[in-house]
């Protein structure tokens, strides 16, 4: 009778059973395990017992372990009457590994796992088998050196899975999406016109820095980025610095963030205060042309205005006949208004007015010692001496005009 039962419960172990079963013997290269209603033992080697490396049997099992695992193989022989039944662990995690995965990427959901190695490639993770994460779908963010994460837990998405190539396809980068969105939406929220906050230069393009201000990015145009004029951002910011940032305008419905870093700096003007003051004569650089005037660099960053009328002390019509932009010039300062920045200043005051004739000493103190009666003035020579002063007069006004 259990010679019969026996025989039967063989028949009905076949190839892919899954089978139950406890450890009697662990060796260096094998495990052995007693079936539950079977007539051979079990035998999982070594490379069948996890779906990890391993070098020892006893990093996974010991002896007395209840296990599961599938038939593989069954070797019988007739002539001594004994066999086994070759098994895998292996496989029965790996199935349940993608059961789990397939789970988790139906749900779109997070799952945590440990870095067990990195490739050039990307990150090699255990899932419950070998998962892989591609350097493309690491981060966000730049990352040059992927090492950072050798040995750590790391939150991942389900990407993609096909167990028939088994393969696994992780990404962090999809983890990073999302949470990013939720600071988003917050941050917009929270976001006003006038804020200083901090950021990090996440890229560059050519016309300004994107700048990441906790999982969001704003832009700081070229134009925002110093007070002095930007050919190339790359001349002033880089990738990864951080900077302060203020922000100029938050558009939550585009999701546009407007940013400057210039508005966080000193301006030139603050920078020269106190060095000028009215009636200084200064060395400046002609930097452009107006129809009312010329504008003159006198410190980086720092313009000021020669009206049209301070150029010269003959009436011109135009800046340009005396002036030309990269000219060097001295100019004398008329004014300073600080709560305006601006600086008023004068070319005329530093040249000699050519329509004044001045007599050498010589001549003025011949004259002084001169008492001779010749010499004084008539009546006739007081009156032309008048009208002589009316016409010197009428000519000033003519070039002031």
């Amino acid at each position: 009778m259990t010679e019969e039962f026996n025989e039967s419960m063989i028949n009905d172990i076949k190839e892919g059973d899954k089978i139950t079963g406890e450890v009697q013997q662990v060796e260096d290269k094998q495990v052995v395990v007693h079936i539950n209603g079977g007539k051979y033992n079990g035998i999982i080697p070594i490379s069948q017992l996890s779906t990890h490396h391993i070098d020892n049997p006893n990093e996974v099992v010991s002896v007395g372990d209840s296990i599961e695992a599938y038939v593989t193989k069954i070797e019988v022989d007739e002539e001594n009457e004994s066999g086994a039944y070759i098994l895998s662990k292996r496989q029965l995690e790996t199935e349940k590994s993608y059961e789990y995965l397939q789970e988790k990427l139906n749900n779109d959901e997070v799952i945590e796992a440990k870095v067990t190695e990195v490739v050039k490639g990307g990150l090699v993770v255990d899932v419950g088998q070998r998962g892989f994460v591609p350097a493309s779908l690491i981060s966000t963010d730049f990352i040059e050196d992927f090492s950072v994460f050798d040995g750590q837990t790391i939150k991942i998405k389900v990407e993609e899975l096909e167990p028939e190539k088994n393969r696994v396809i992780l990404s962090r980068k999809a983890v990073e999406q999302a949470e990013n969105e939720v600071k988003k939406a917050s941050l917009l929220d929270s976001l006003n016109a006038g804020d200083v906050i901090k950021g990090k230069v996440a890229r560059l393009t050519n016309f300004g820095a994107f700048i990441d201000i906790g999982g969001v990015d704003g832009l700081v145009h070229v134009s925002e980025l110093s007070h002095e004029h930007v050919d190339s951002p790359e001349d002033v910011v880089s990738v990864g610095q951080e900077v302060e940032v203020k922000v100029k305008s938050v558009e939550k419905d585009s999701e546009r963030i407007s940013l400057s870093i210039k508005d966080t700096l000193p301006t030139p003007f603050e920078r020269i205060k106190g060095q000028f003051h009215e009636d200084d004569v200064i060395e400046g650089t002609v930097v452009r042309l107006a129809a009312f005037g010329a504008f003159v660099e006198v410190a980086p960053g720092v313009q000021g205005l020669v009206h049209i009328s301070e150029i010269d002390h003959k009436h011109i019509g135009s800046p340009s006949e005396k002036l030309e932009p990269g000219q060097q010039v001295n100019v004398k300062i008329l004014g300073v208004d600080e709560d305006n920045e601006r600086i008023s200043l004068s070319i005329k005051a530093t040249l000699p007015n050519e329509d004044v004739i001045e007599s050498d000493e010589a001549t003025t103190q011949s004259y002084i010692d001169n008492d001779s009666d010749d010499d004084n003035p008539t009546l006739g020579d007081m009156f032309k001496f008048v009208i002589f002063i009316i016409r010197f007069y009428l000519v000033q006004l003519r070039y002031l005009l």
